[in-house]
């Protein structure tokens, strides 16, 4: 049995990658430094032994290949050890590459927002159709129960991530995927810890481009600038989807919300969805899914069922819990456009029934600078009331910090309310007084959040 050993485990990926290698059938171990639940649990429910702590005894005896995360740098013990005594090691992506998807059909989905979504949605309609695909999904779909699975055919879709791949390799993971199929779905700027400026980013999209062979297909956001320049750069054939009148995949809302719509193939209706997802970007969502779908000719009747039924992905808009009338979600959003869209569609459900709360920590590595400055407050316009975490340096100067401030000013300047608060506790106090029936919360953060959900279940029980 082939012995796979990864520093670095307990990150998304990675643990992902345990998972696909532990089904393959190899003998799995890592090592990382605050082993912890939910990752620690997913691990062990797969007998994979990991040690907290890098050291060279991890060492020992040797594995047949090392795997190295992408949050693993030179002076890490156990990496040097590794480097050492010539042991073999490749990144997560590389391993992924070689061992699922070359001589398999990858589907890679990218973008700056929705991949997550989209890549659920895909392999959720993949799987209603019969075809049994291996999927590497950055959260967990609800109809999975989790993000990886090994293929039971020749089918693989893959969240394609624009982040760096290891210490040895700068490149965006996505370029080792060599796509079949690819879906470029919206561009922004975005990972500022490691790009300096859009321009940066485009040139690793167009990279990616020349990896899809011209059998392969590209499917592109019709109504997004950016990847409309992208797609002219193509040497694959390229098929779009937008809201745009006249692109080949169209989506017609059919309600405000964005939970009635349909597709329309060339101007005619394809299929027509009703299901329980929120807004105009996960229609968007849910079209690229259907346009890739029926572009490979899966039937639509069968697409329209699978949409209708899809549940959704832990952390996207997830309700919580309802308690007395009070409603209280989960959302990942960490971008503005993510933000205003999600709070769009929360708003036009809600109407004029109750109010809609967004309780926002700036976590991300792009989020906590000033970079988004300017588009904040509109993104958040749409909440009826608003509050905001100072974001923690983390080694930033004052002057790189969002000024949430400002923000806040600007959103009190309008029709909103808005408030500067500093931690959970700030947050549950606020929230404790005020919260009413008919109130939906929208907790917005890539992180914890000090365990607001449950801290706030605790306080409204």
């Amino acid at each position: 049995m082939t012995h796979l050993h990864i520093i670095g485990i307990c990150g998304t990926a990675m643990a992902g990658i345990a998972a696909l290698a532990r089904d393959a059938g190899m003998r799995v171990t890592g090592s990382d430094s605050g082993v912890y639940p939910p990752m620690s649990d997913f691990l062990a429910e797969l007998e994979i032994e990991v040690f907290e702590g890098f050291r060279p005894a991890n060492l020992d005896p040797a594995p047949d290949q090392v795997l190295v995360g992408n949050a693993i740098s030179r002076g890490n013990p156990e990496l040097e050890a590794l480097m050492d005594r010539g042991i073999p090691y490749r990144s997560g992506a590389e391993w992924l590459f070689e061992n699922l998807l070359e001589r398999r059909h990858p589907v890679v989905v990218t973008g700056t927002h929705g991949k997550t979504t989209t890549s659920s949605i895909m392999a959720h309609v993949w799987e209603q159709a019969g075809l049994k695909p291996g999927f590497m999904i950055g959260g967990i779909p609800r109809d999975f129960g989790r993000g990886v699975r090994y293929p039971g055919g020749e089918w693989v879709v893959v969240e394609g991530d624009e982040y760096d791949t290891a210490f040895f390799d700068k490149r965006p993971k996505f370029l080792h995927y060599r796509p079949k199929t690819l879906i470029l779905h919206n561009l922004e700027y975005d990972h500022a810890d490691i790009y300096d400026d859009l321009e940066a980013i485009r040139r690793q999209f167009r990279l990616l481009l020349r990896t899809v062979p011209g059998s392969g297909l590209i499917l592109a956001n019709g109504d997004d600038p950016e990847i409309e320049a992208l797609a002219e750069q193509a040497f694959s054939p390229v098929v779009r989807y937008g809201f745009g009148e006249g692109l080949p995949f169209q989506a017609r809302l059919d309600s405000p919300d964005g939970r009635r719509w349909t597709v329309l193939r060339e101007g005619k209706e394809a299929l027509s969805v009703s299901w329980n997802m929120l807004g105009r970007h996960n229609v968007m969502n849910g079209l690229a899914a259907a346009a890739a779908a029926l572009s490979h000719n899966l039937d639509a009747e069968m697409v329209a069922e699978a949409l209708n039924g899809f549940q959704g992905v832990a952390r996207r808009l997830q309700l919580c819990f309802e308690i007395g009338g009070i409603s209280v979600y989960d959302d990942f959003a960490h971008h503005p456009t993510a933000i205003e869209t999600t709070l769009k569609g929360m708003h036009a459900m809600v109407g004029d029934s109750g109010r809609v709360w967004a309780v926002v920590e700036p976590r991300s590595n792009t989020m906590r600078r000033r970079i988004h400055q300017d588009r904040l407050a509109a993104a958040l316009a749409p909440a009826d009331r608003v509050l905001i975490t100072r974001p923690a340096a983390r080694g930033l100067p004052p002057e790189e910090l969002l000024d949430v401030e400002t923000i806040v000013r600007d959103l009190n300047a309008g029709s909103g309310e808005a408030v500067v608060i500093a931690d959970v506790e700030e947050a549950l106090a606020q929230l404790g007084g005020q919260l009413a029936t008919g109130d939906h919360v929208v907790v917005m953060s890539n992180g914890g959040f000090g365990g607001i959900h449950e801290r706030l279940r605790d306080l409204l029980t």
